[in-house]
């Protein structure tokens, strides 16, 4: 039988525990927010870690947009780690490289590491990915799946790893990454995650050189935003992609993130669909996954407003799952398949 992956990314659950915030089940009662995800079908969670992030948690992304990171150094990974094991979830970790959220606009060096060579940098990035791996394994709670590196299109840890200017550094960067996850837990897949799965335009230049030059991975994970790249949802030109992906380059594939406005519950909930029937139709992969990203919070929450969580505000700090996530009950999802 087929595994799927019904993922959450719960990346700011420990700051906003912290500012007060709690959640209600479907019934109207307190909830944990591990439990309140498991009963609408999700069986996994995606956890991120930054290298040394600012202590409030908090990024000024720009002049005038700050951002909520989450406490995602290693320790608060970890202790959430341990709340996800718990609830008897697997879990994903997500290296970002950086000390801020990394994505196509920001791969931005870790503070600590500007101006190191780029053999040093390796050896940071490697003995980074390793602290953090022994930590968890030490702690009995390795994770399933590690992605090294997020949404990498044009790179990591810019300049040194910017895929136009040093396209062999990249790949040692990342290569680096996965020896040291393998060395500490060898069952761990790695994921090689890249945002944009519908445009080859953004993904076919960092795959050609990645694999060209020799670049370990185990799974290809894919972005999946309809809201910001302003197409409409199809899941059938979505498994086409992935198809074409997985043909291509020999490796599974999965969405490792996904999201729709929040205040478009039936719209949303229809893109969560989407790509669950997609992956479905890979029918040689042993399991495949999807996961919303940071569906336990609201826009109007957040500084940045950032607007496709999967709750909404419906008390005093009081926050509920909207109807997104039940995509994921409705589609047979069931803890026994694991």
């Amino acid at each position: 039988m087929k595994r799927m992956i019904y993922g959450v990314d719960l990346g700011w659950t420990s700051q906003l525990e912290a500012m007060g915030y709690h959640w209600m089940d479907e019934r109207g009662g307190e909830t944990d927010i591990f439990t309140a995800s498991k009963e609408l079908g999700a069986n996994a969670v995606r956890l991120r870690v930054f290298v040394d992030p600012p202590k409030e948690a908090v990024w000024q992304k720009r002049p005038d947009v700050r951002c909520l990171l989450g406490f995602c150094d290693r320790n608060g990974a970890l202790a959430m780690a341990e709340r996800a094991k718990a609830q008897g979830m697997r879990w994903m970790l997500d290296f970002h490289y950086s000390d801020h959220f990394a994505d196509p606009e920001f791969q931005d060096m870790p503070e600590a590491w500007k101006g190191k060579s780029g053999w040093e940098l390796e050896r940071l990035a490697a003995e980074h990915t390793r602290n953090v791996m022994e930590l968890l394994r030490d702690h009995g709670v390795c994770p399933d799946w590690v992605q090294v590196g997020n949404e990498i299109n044009n790179g990591m840890m810019r300049p040194a790893g910017d895929l136009k200017k040093e396209p062999e550094q990249l790949v040692r960067l990342l290569n680096a990454g996965y020896d040291a996850v393998k060395e500490v837990c060898p069952d761990c897949r790695v994921i090689t995650h890249l945002a944009s799965v519908m445009d080859d335009v953004q993904c076919l230049p960092f795959l050609e050189n990645f694999f060209a030059r020799g670049g370990k991975t185990d799974i290809l994970g894919f972005s999946y935003y309809p809201y910001w790249e302003k197409f409409e949802s199809d899941s059938g030109k979505l498994a086409a992609k992935l198809k074409e992906y997985k043909k291509r380059y020999h490796k599974p594939v999965m969405i490792a993130e996904v999201g729709g406005l929040d205040y478009d519950e039936e719209g949303s909930y229809q893109i969560v669909a989407d790509c669950i029937r997609a992956l479905e139709e890979l029918k040689d992969q042993d399991e495949s996954g999807v996961f919303y990203w940071e569906p336990e919070a609201a826009a109007e929450i957040l500084p940045d407003k950032y607007p496709l969580g999967a709750s909404k505000l419906v008390g005093e700090k009081t926050l509920q799952y909207t109807k997104v996530l039940q995509a994921y009950r409705d589609y047979h999802c069931s803890q026994d398949a694991w």
